[in-house]
């Protein structure tokens, strides 16, 4: 399934699907196809975003495997894949910039 711009709502619920499911998903981010992990969900200035591990970034691998922010609003064509993931080590779902605003988590 795909988003649009105006449907972040449905990009939310994708999410969600993901994060609960432990799949991957395909995002265009910045003009970037990349693969991501997603572990969490939050708001922050009441916009809402999503901490994930970028798995490939327009088919390669990352030099760097790390926990990245990105925005709802500026993901594109988003789709739920097949691909399974495990909970990265690295993520730390008890971070304080995740106290009282999670909205969904791994």
């Amino acid at each position: 399934m795909t988003t649009t711009p105006d449907a972040p709502a449905n990009t939310n619920t994708l999410l969600l699907q993901a994060i609960a499911l432990r799949k991957c998903v395909g995002v265009t981010y910045n003009k970037t196809r990349m693969i991501l992990a997603p572990h969490i969900l939050y708001t922050r200035h009441d916009d809402v975003f999503v901490d994930a591990v970028a798995l490939e970034r327009d088919g390669q691998p990352p030099k760097e495997f790390k926990i990245g922010t990105f925005k709802i609003a500026g993901l594109n064509d988003v789709e739920v894949t097949d691909r399974s993931f495990q909970p990265d080590k690295i993520f730390n779902a008890n971070d304080i910039k995740y106290d009282g605003v999670t909205l969904f988590v791994v």
